[in-house]
């Protein structure tokens, strides 16, 4: 399997530290965040990764030239962003006609990768895409989930007031190649996952959860969190 991971953020919340490092390059305990990402999927299953950039991208160039894993990583820059299904749907070719990774490569993660990808190969015949899920302490500022008892999405509520629980989306999926056909027949160019995919897909899809370790580090206070808890 491949995997697409999205590293093209501005990182705006994340000022001043973002001025001169690209959001994916924080580093967490000396590491940089898409570090953690290579070395986590490349072992483990993933034969090839693909990173898109637009903010800082010599940077991130530099970064994955120097990296251990530079043979199986690939660049491709945005000149303008494509949301984050856009970004799929222009990467088709990448991803072979087969299911593949989509990870929001600005979040500090820990999981098991094998039982990731065997979820979702064990999911119910109508499900298309396998979703992480992770407990927020922060439920408001989050997509939270509900599940029926196959485990599949049944609801979506994004950044409500009043989430009914803290079961999140922790922005980290596998898409069966027919997500892309969907991408494609809505006949434009720019497209968020989060708002104009996930809702459409209520009931094929499939929630795994992470009880390991996720983190949004979109803030000066959520990465201090990540380095005294990491």
């Amino acid at each position: 399997m491949k995997a697409l991971l999205l590293a093209a953020g501005l990182g705006t919340r994340l000022r001043p530290i973002t001025d001169h490092i690209p959001k994916c390059l924080v580093p967490i305990r000396g590491q940089a965040l898409l570090g953690f990402w290579l070395d986590r999927l490349l072992p483990e299953g993933i034969e090839r990764v693909l990173v898109n950039t637009h903010y800082l991208p010599d940077t991130v160039r530099a970064y994955v030239q120097d990296s251990k894993w530079r043979e199986r990583v690939d660049l491709v820059h945005e000149d303008v962003l494509l949301g984050t299904g856009g970004t799929v749907l222009r990467n088709r070719n990448f991803l072979d006609g087969s299911a593949f990774m989509v990870a929001h490569a600005d979040n500090l993660t820990r999981f098991d990768v094998d039982a990731f990808l065997r979820a979702h190969e064990e999911r119910p015949d109508d499900v298309d895409i396998t979703m992480m899920t992770f407990d927020t302490d922060v439920p408001q500022s989050c997509g939270i989930v509900e599940v029926d008892a196959r485990g599949v999405v049944i609801k979506f509520h994004e950044k409500v007031t009043h989430p009914p629980g803290n079961h999140a989306n922790a922005a980290v999926y596998i898409f069966e190649p027919s997500v892309i056909d969907f991408l494609d027949s809505l006949g434009k160019e720019i497209i968020d996952i989060s708002t104009e995919v996930l809702p459409c897909y209520l009931g094929r899809m499939l929630a795994f959860h992470n009880s390991d370790y996720h983190r949004d580090i979109g803030t000066p206070e959520s990465l201090a969190l990540a380095e005294s808890e990491f």
